[in-house]
């Protein structure tokens, strides 16, 4: 890509409007000072001393963490979280970010908020070493009337905005902000506007998903075509391929260290290679940064090759930044490429 077309595509995010749909979730990290030890008096047991509590949208919060630090003009969450404690820090950290609009995003009773807790042993001088993790999840369906709710969020955000991201982060199939029910109308929605880039991505596989565009890593690919083991580059770009083939969409396939491929209906796949390691890795929300900078890049216009190229640059970033879920910015991703 040359500098001239770089520039070009970049410049229009900050015109763009992108609704993100999903499973938002906090990210709340505790840092432990090793140097403050002691045992409890009660238990016998050592105690750690939380001296730093950060948080930070988590979920598709992190695909909206990367649509910020991209400069997109506008950016609709369209989701929930539960009137409680952890809800009031999500909404606040959302409202805090520049471009956002929480006008479709839910505060509900009837649902917690889903949470990340992530305890950090703070080494001087060395990265944080991560502890067992404390998840806040919900673990009975979503209820009918917050569904119905969401769809009709998702309708009006359909209209205005220039692509739609939708993630499922639950592990439960039903509990989540995308449900059965909001499917079906994503599946109108593919049909009403066949050329506004739709992206999906989900942890529970994205069998039965409607004809919008798959954007999967190659474990998740071979999960869904029952396979097992890593699969060759080539096998993965005819099942690619073949998806978008019956989708009418692009599919998308990230390849960790072999690159990232995307495969347009009746076009030979795009291959674009993995940048080489710099150093000490975190593939936490490397995925995510994926899969906003695709989105961003088609809705600017960009062909393929060239969003698969951005998102490449841009996840070589996040990959690179330590203890956090990190995000890459334009001028991170412009430093970096080729």
């Amino acid at each position: 890509m040359t500098p001239e077309r770089f520039q070009h595509i970049t410049s229009s995010y900050k015109n763009l409007k992108i609704a993100v749909i999903g499973d938002f979730c906090l990210d709340r990290y505790l840092e432990i000072d090793t140097g403050r030890q002691e045992i409890s008096i009660e238990t016998n047991l050592p105690v750690y001393n939380v001296t730093r509590v950060r948080a930070q949208p988590g979920g598709a919060g992190t695909i909206v963490n990367n649509l910020v630090a991209l400069g997109v003009g506008q950016i609709i969450p369209v989701g929930f979280c539960g009137d409680d404690g952890e809800g009031y820090e999500l909404r606040r950290s959302l409202s805090a970010l520049p471009g956002l609009t929480l006008d479709h995003f839910l505060t509900t009773t009837d649902r917690r908020t889903f949470t990340y807790c992530k305890p950090l042993l703070m080494h001087p001088g060395q990265a944080p070493e991560e502890l067992n993790r404390l998840d806040s999840k919900n673990w009975t369906i979503t209820p009918p009337a917050l569904e119905a709710h969401l769809a009709e969020h998702l309708r009006q955000v359909a209209e205005q905005a220039d692509a739609l991201i939708f993630l499922i982060q639950v592990d439960e199939p039903e509990t989540g902000a995308i449900t059965q029910g909001l499917l079906k109308v994503v599946g109108e929605l593919a049909e009403k506007y066949p050329d506004k880039p739709m992206l999906a991505d989900s942890r529970q596989s994205l069998k039965g998903w409607p004809p919008v565009s798959f954007k999967m890593n190659a474990a998740e690919l071979g999960a869904l075509l029952g396979q097992t083991g890593e699969m060759p580059l080539d096998q993965v770009k005819t099942a690619a391929s073949e998806m978008a083939q019956t989708n009418g969409r692009t599919v998308f396939v990230s390849l960790s260290e072999r690159g990232i491929l995307g495969a347009e209906p009746k076009k030979n796949p795009e291959h674009v290679p993995a940048l080489p390691l710099r150093g000490p890795i975190d593939i936490v929300g490397a995925g995510d940064s994926v899969t906003a900078n695709l989105a961003t890049a088609l809705a600017a216009g960009a062909t393929v090759k060239e969003a698969l190229e951005l998102a490449s640059v841009a996840s070589s970033h996040v990959i690179h930044q330590l203890g956090t879920t990190g995000a890459a910015s334009v001028a991170n991703i412009q430093a970096l490429m080729p």
